[in-house]
């Protein structure tokens, strides 16, 4: 499943940042909104799939669901860049020298870090709402609200990113500074109103950088490398998001 997931992401990101290179923050803010939404809808259908057809059953189902990806990846169809030449796919030349590019490497050592702490209120959110005194249901609401308000987040960072009063690069800052103080208050919320309160910005500022980190990727390495640049920079954030939640919770 992990390497199906990393063998589709990579190129969608890539193709739909090539094909709207004036509107790459909404479009990839767009593109990446669907994970929200196919969040809130598999709560709680994967129960009832559970409960209807066992879970070879729903497996097979939920496999279902994921095997129209092959339809629409058929319709993406990958635009030639201008500063590329015409001919087969080049070797990996570029992809090589992307580990010698410095802006590119300390782009994704960012990433790294921030992916470090980006999984661990998803991950913990629910034993959090536990040790505050609130219910299954209620632990369940804090994480549905985070989960909700992060697809708005991303369309909403790509619109305004979009717009041409200020660096792409600068509106990723902003939002990572803002997820990195939520994400530190976050210990602070005692109460289920507290928790709620805190669970939703850091939702929605938490799904505000993800579109703008894909975009920031041409802004760093240019159009061009963008499919290799966003391959390697989410095999390094890997070694963050697989750090991170287990440290956490020691």
């Amino acid at each position: 499943a992990g390497l199906g997931w990393a063998l589709v992401f990579t190129p969608s990101l890539g193709t739909v940042g090539r094909y709207f290179p004036a509107r790459r923050a909404l479009a990839t803010g767009l593109a990446v909104s669907g994970a929200s939404v196919s969040g809130l809808a598999l709560g709680p259908l994967v129960p009832l799939l559970l409960d209807t057809y066992g879970w070879r059953g729903a497996l097979l189902l939920l496999a279902a669901i994921s095997f129209n990806l092959v339809a629409a990846g058929a319709l993406l169809r990958p635009l030639p860049h201008p500063n590329e030449p015409p001919g087969p796919p080049r070797d990996p030349v570029g992809l090589v020298g992307l580990l010698r590019h410095g802006p590119f490497l300390r782009y994704a050592l960012t990433f790294v870090l921030v992916d470090a702490g980006y999984y661990v209120p998803f991950v913990h959110g629910a034993a959090r709402a536990h040790e505050v005194g609130c219910d299954d249901h209620r632990a369940g609401l804090v994480m549905a609200a985070m989960a909700a308000v992060d697809g708005g987040g991303r369309v909403a960072a790509g619109w305004f990113a979009g717009q041409p009063a200020t660096p792409l690069l600068r509106h990723l800052f902003v939002w990572a500074a803002l997820t990195g103080v939520v994400l530190l208050l976050l210990p602070l919320g005692s109460s289920f109103g507290g928790l709620l309160a805190l669970a939703l910005a850091y939702g929605f500022c938490a799904g505000a950088l993800v579109p703008l980190q894909f975009a920031g990727v041409a802004e760093v390495v240019g159009a061009g490398q963008v499919l290799h640049a966003i391959g390697l920079m989410q095999m390094f954030e890997s070694f963050g998001s697989l750090l991170g939640a287990p440290l956490a919770g020691t």
